[in-house]
């Protein structure tokens, strides 16, 4: 078989600097705000009239991320507590034989730039800060949204839903960074209530804090029964 050559349009920018904490669908926390930050050409005005005319839109991109990893016959699915198998393409895991993301976005605003060029504004992104943007569609209601459709092992929404519970040192950090940051306390009460844990350890974490990398913040929280405390909010230190 021939190679087959994908060239890239832009990239996505988002909150997310690491895969943990991100939602595992797209359109699940419309708090999420991104970015499409487009190359030349396909930045220019032109390439996106009448795009307003739509709400939402499928993003396709690359997991640059998992580049190089091996795709296996099956995967254990995190919806399944990571205890069962099933055939990649019966799943959207990341490690698939060309890692392909398919992401549905609700159109924001298309911003207008000097030079007659445009960046796009989304919300409800599950993409890695950086993500590879290789093509947009917009969403056609009357043949994508199929109420009577059989969802497999995902049938509904079942991602967890915890109360978000701030410590005053919590709210006193994000306060700090809020002027850099408008949306940090909404986003990252979003993000948390979801549960953002991988679905194998259940309630057996013992109050085990978690650091989770939002733009440059590292967000320290921790669960106990059904609600999750946020504990601090620090900047995140850079990798050596």
């Amino acid at each position: 078989m021939s190679d087959i050559v994908l060239r890239q349009i832009g990239l996505v920018r988002t909150p997310f600097m690491e895969k943990f904490g991100i939602p595992r669908q797209g359109g699940l926390v419309d708090e999420i705000h991104a970015t499409l930050v487009l190359d030349a050409p396909y930045n220019r005005e032109a390439a996106w009239r009448g795009i307003e005319g739509f709400s939402h839109l499928w993003l396709l991109t690359w997991f640059h991320a998992d580049k190089g990893a091996d795709a296996a016959l099956t995967v254990r699915p995190p919806r399944l507590g990571g205890n069962a198998r099933l055939g990649v393409f019966a799943t959207r895991a990341p490690y698939r034989p060309n890692p392909v993301g398919l992401s549905l976005v609700r159109l924001v605003q298309v911003e207008r730039l000097d030079n007659e060029t445009v960046c796009i504004h989304v919300a409800g992104a599950d993409v890695l800060d950086g993500t590879p943007l290789l093509d947009v569609k917009p969403y056609l209601p009357y043949v994508e949204a199929l109420p009577e459709a059989c969802g497999g092992f995902a049938p509904d929404d079942s991602g967890g839903r915890l109360r978000v519970v701030w410590t005053e040192q919590g709210r006193v950090a994000c306060a700090a960074w809020s002027a850099r940051y408008p949306d940090l306390a909404v986003l990252v009460g979003a993000l948390l209530a979801r549960d953002p844990r991988p679905a194998y350890r259940g309630d057996k974490d013992g109050g085990r804090v978690y650091g989770m990398r939002v733009y440059d913040l590292d967000v320290r929280w921790r669960v106990r029964g059904d609600a999750v405390e946020v504990l601090d909010v620090l900047a995140a230190l850079r990798p050596e």
